[in-house]
């Protein structure tokens, strides 16, 4: 494996197991995918590598920034995408786009599954807490996004 791949696979993890537990990203998370990206990009083709990555997190920023600005998507989301962006240059950012579009509509669509039977079944006759119903308001989004990255990053065979 490429050191481009470790930090995907590192980075997405990290992202994901705090988006699912907190439901938020912490900064240094995709900070870490930012400062590899460059590291990486500028280890293998010099200053070429550092305007690939350049933009590459251009790219990724832009692709979340509008979901933000209407609200379907938090900050996290975005900065993971644009340091995503860093790491894969704005060519292989593209299919890591839809890739991440793609699985995330799964996702999207197996957990409202998950909470339509938690809500029917395990929960009958018990109250949510106000943490509760705000956590079910929202879907963590790294999983999709990590998925789509490593798809996106996979040998094409």
């Amino acid at each position: 494996m490429t050191a481009q791949v470790w930090i995907a696979v590192l980075v997405g993890m990290a992202a994901t197991v705090d988006d699912l537990v907190r439901r938020e990203i912490a900064n240094w998370i995709p900070a870490a995918a930012l400062a590899g990206g460059f590291g990486w990009q500028i280890g293998r083709d010099g200053w070429l590598g550092a305007l690939h990555a350049l933009a590459g997190a251009g790219a990724g920023f832009a692709v979340f920034l509008v979901f933000y600005l209407l609200g379907g998507m938090g900050g996290g989301d975005v900065k993971l995408m644009t340091g995503f962006g860093a790491l894969l240059g704005a060519g292989l950012l593209a299919e890591a786009a839809l890739w991440t579009a793609a699985v995330g509509g799964f996702l999207a669509v197996g957990y409202i599954a998950y909470q339509w039977v938690a809500k029917r079944l395990w929960r009958r006759g018990r109250l949510e807490t106000d943490e509760e119903k705000e956590r079910g308001k929202s879907i963590p989004y790294a999983p999709a996004i990590t998925l789509g990255v490593w798809l996106a990053l996979a040998p094409k065979g």
